[in-house]
């Protein structure tokens, strides 16, 4: 009779697997909107208004819609509801975010938006416990703590080398905050809604309401500032669409497979894709300090999985 213990089963961790199915789109999802901040920041310095960029933006993805639902019928499933004020809530919220986040990246110091930015999971936490009676464990607020410590060592170069010209002590103008605080509101409301949701099969809904609200509220605004975009901007513009259609997807099924506290913690590796989508489109080699950051917030992020996995 063999007495030896038998070996430990530790969680295994496979690419695809149910199990980690929702920290994988959630990635995925955060690199997405990762790629369309760069992209919208070529946009913005190519000189085209904010509305004109959401218009088409909004009317791409509402096109892409529309034309697979003719091709194939039924794609994406039912767009009719049995929860309209969530669809409406989260509609509103992710039009908010939108707007807000580009005023705020027009006012204030990149580093500066994205710290205000990255209190996000935090209130991710925050209002799952208050609106979906999930409580958080203390560890995924633990982790997030290591996550915004993280973002912070990386940040800070980009904090301090914002100060004002020599004897001058310039500030960014509070209106930034305010846009950048109300942009990250309604980004983490746009998670707890998602998880609200997830019980809604199919991925119709969750783009067509969204992409038409957007696209009617930005049509007048849009048009009045309408000026002829280059075929590259134009085609910049429509790949918005298309990215943000993705990244929403990604979002809302990562929600129907975990709950807002195990993902939270994964809000934080928007500070590795945004050096990689530095690098890529700017060439710009990150800071020690960068590099030590994503090391942290990359860190807390396995750590917080595996937490999750021993639960």
């Amino acid at each position: 009779m063999d007495l030896r213990p038998a070996p430990r089963a530790y969680p295994r961790i496979i690419l695809g697997e149910k199990a980690v199915r929702g920290p994988v789109l959630m990635l995925a999802g955060i690199g997405l909107f990762g790629l369309l901040d760069a992209n919208s920041k070529l946009l913005s310095s190519a000189g085209h208004e904010v509305w004109q960029v959401l218009l088409v933006r909004f009317a791409a993805l509402l096109l892409v819609v529309l034309c697979a639902r003719a091709l194939i019928p039924g794609w994406g499933g039912a767009l009719g509801t049995r929860f309209p004020r969530l669809h409406a809530a989260r509609s509103l919220v992710m039009l908010g975010s939108a707007i807000c986040f580009f005023q705020a990246f027009s006012l204030l110091p990149l580093a500066e938006g994205y710290l205000v930015f990255f209190t996000s999971p935090f209130l991710v936490l925050a209002l799952s416990a208050w609106f979906l009676r999930e409580r958080p464990p203390a560890v995924a607020w633990a982790w997030c703590a290591v996550g915004f410590a993280g973002v912070a060592i990386g940040l800070a170069p980009g904090l301090v080398g914002d100060a004002g010209p020599a004897g001058g002590t310039a500030s960014p103008p509070l209106l930034g905050y305010l846009y950048a605080l109300g942009g990250t509101c309604c980004y983490s409301a746009v998670f707890v809604l998602n998880r609200q949701l997830r019980t809604e099969p199919g991925i119709g809904r969750v783009l067509f309401w969204p992409s038409l609200l957007g696209f009617a509220v930005m049509l007048p605004l849009g048009l009045s500032q309408w000026s002829t975009p280059t075929a590259l901007s134009l085609a910049q513009m429509v790949g918005n669409g298309l990215i943000v259609g993705a990244a929403t997807v990604c979002l809302a099924e990562a929600f129907r497979h975990a709950t807002a506290s195990r993902l939270a913690p994964f809000g934080y590796s928007g500070l590795v894709w945004s050096l990689t989508w530095d690098f890529a489109f700017w060439g710009r080699i990150p800071l020690p300090a960068m590099l030590a950051g994503a090391a942290v917030v990359v860190f807390a992020c396995i750590m917080s999985e595996r937490a999750a996995a021993r639960r």
